[in-house]
């Protein structure tokens, strides 16, 4: 089989290597399409405990081509999506339903191969049998969907709402979709990229601002009539993004802090409005139970991740695929594995 390897943090060999055989409760998925996700940047960069070498990509679909023993929930031929979180089941969150925030979490593409291959070996249980007709760029979409997904959750939308998303990246634009599926009543899009804040009009946002060059603050109040957002939702992962989510937000409303910052990252909250005006703040990490209900709206239509794609790269491209998404020129990269015959 050919693999993109990560054989130490900033290097990126394409390589040939035996397909590995399942082993009992594994299968072995022949991949067509690896989304390219800002986690596998941060492997490549050496800014995300990884291991290495490591056969990055966690965003995958394709079709079973063996299983090993004690299989019965799959067979060759079938189409899946993959989920790559691994939980252990035994320790303190996993037995209290909290599984996605297991002790001893692993994950495919991080601390075992992943799915910039043509071939990649996964527990069985991680496997989702997608439809035949849904292409396998969509199904791949799967897993950052179903995080979204999570994340919806948590930020508690209600119907009539008012929102405000920080960031147009893959993520935000998903978000966008999900938050307009809930109801809410005025959506609103920051982003400094022209291009993406295109693109989110044309998703359904009420406005996109570019935070840079307008007044950002004037624009918001604007857009909602002089009042605050019932909900923000931070997307970028930056110090200044998830103060400017706290700093904005109206009197009993929510911020999700869905962006990945860096640990090291603090930002200034006031208790007192906290408690004065019932701002509930909270994370989303991950993609607990909602794989199935991602494949799910995918299977509908009601989500358009197609339109999210922007670049679709051979094999051999994946470090180009990081460096476009880190430039900002990308909104979704897709590496397809299988040679177009």
């Amino acid at each position: 089989m050919r693999a993109a390897v990560f054989p130490r943090p900033q290097e990126c060999e394409t390589v040939e290597r035996e397909v590995p055989v399942p082993a009992e409760h594994q299968a072995l998925v022949r991949v067509h399409v690896c989304g390219v996700c800002g986690t596998d940047a941060h492997i490549y960069r050496g800014e995300f405990p990884a291991r290495f070498p490591v056969i990055a990509g966690h965003e995958f679909a394709g079709v079973v081509e063996k299983v090993g023993t004690g299989v019965s929930s799959l067979r060759p031929g079938d189409r899946v999506a993959v989920d790559p979180n691994i939980h252990c089941g035994s320790c303190r969150p996993c037995r209290r339903g909290l599984t996605h925030l297991c002790r001893n979490l692993s994950a495919i593409g991080v601390t075992q191969d992943g799915g910039f291959a043509t071939h990649c070996v996964v527990p069985a249980r991680q496997c989702h049998r997608v439809p035949d007709d849904m292409p396998y760029e969509v199904a791949a979409m799967a897993e950052p969907v179903a995080c979204c997904v999570h994340g919806i959750d948590r930020a508690g939308i209600r119907s009539g709402d008012v929102v405000l998303l920080l960031g147009a990246g893959t993520i935000g634009l998903v978000l966008l979709q999900l938050v307009r599926l809930q109801g809410a009543a005025v959506t609103i899009v920051s982003e400094p990229n022209a291009g993406k804040r295109d693109l989110a009009e044309r998703l359904g946002a009420t406005t996109a601002v570019d935070p840079v060059s307008e007044d950002f603050e004037q624009a918001v109040k604007a857009a909602t009539g002089g009042t605050r957002p019932d909900v923000v939702i931070e997307c970028v992962g930056s110090a200044a993004t998830a103060q400017q989510a706290f700093d904005l937000v109206g009197e009993g409303g929510r911020v999700l802090l869905f962006g990945v910052a860096p640990e090291e990252v603090q930002i200034t909250i006031s208790p007192y409005r906290v408690y004065r005006e019932e701002i509930a703040i909270t994370g989303s990490f991950t993609n607990p139970f909602a794989q199935s209900r991602a494949l799910a709206l995918l299977a509908s239509g009601r989500l358009r991740v197609n339109d999210l794609i922007s670049h679709r790269l051979p094999l051999a491209d994946v470090s180009r695929g990081i460096e476009l998404l880190e430039s900002g020129t990308a909104t979704k990269v897709v590496i397809e594995t299988q040679e177009r015959g």
